[in-house]
């Protein structure tokens, strides 16, 4: 694929829009990019100590690279995140990011409503908060032997208040996106009804 093709995928927390966006990355050949991501890097430098707007302005594509996958970065995220200078700071990335040649699947919290709102496919994957919280909490449990099932839901909660509530971009489906909601699914059929809905969209030849 040579030209501009851009699939925007939203959605809260442990909805299960990483493993999805990165299976139809793989599939039709894109380029991918987990928006949250670069929140996670910039919470991370906060972290230790950072401005939030200084870190996400010297953002480098190396501190992706990092172990980002804890709650306690996945909370600072989601912090930063309401900051409009933050937000500022990492769009026109994204945004580029978007319409590169070759095609491109980009998931996050704004993505079909700010970053990529002529985007040839949007989708909104959700699920349950029940159902996220338990997900969440069986991928980091191994990595934190004190998580509470109780306090992951907690956490879930709180960072969809955040995330819908901020007055910046808030996450909100967009009109025209389609809802996949996965919360009876297994991931082989969240990515197969994906990858349908992207494959009917794509251009001829």
């Amino acid at each position: 694929m040579t030209r501009i093709f851009t699939v925007a995928i939203d959605g809260p927390a442990a909805a299960g829009k990483g493993t999805v966006s990165r299976a139809v990355a793989a599939h039709f050949g894109l380029a991918h990019l987990d928006t949250g991501l670069l929140y996670r890097a910039v919470g991370a430098k906060v972290l230790r100590g950072a401005d939030p707007t200084e870190a996400a302005r010297a953002l480098d594509p190396a501190d992706l690279e990092a172990d980002l996958r804890t709650q306690e970065i996945a909370s600072a995220a989601s912090r930063v995140a309401v900051i409009p200078e933050v937000r500022a700071a990492l769009t026109d990335f994204q945004r580029d990011f978007a319409r590169r040649e070759g095609g491109a699947v980009l998931d996050g919290r704004d993505i079909c409503t700010v970053i990529a709102p002529a985007a040839e496919v949007k989708l909104y994957v959700t699920a349950s908060p029940e159902v996220r919280a338990e997900r969440r909490f069986q991928e980091l449990i191994d990595k934190d032997p004190t998580l509470t099932r109780e306090g992951v839901l907690e956490d879930v909660l709180a960072r969809d208040a955040r995330d819908m509530g901020r007055a910046d971009a808030p996450l909100v489906a967009a009109e025209d996106a389609v809802v996949l909601d996965t919360s009876e699914m297994s991931i082989e059929e969240a990515v197969g009804a994906a990858i349908a809905i992207v494959g009917s969209a794509l251009p001829a030849g």
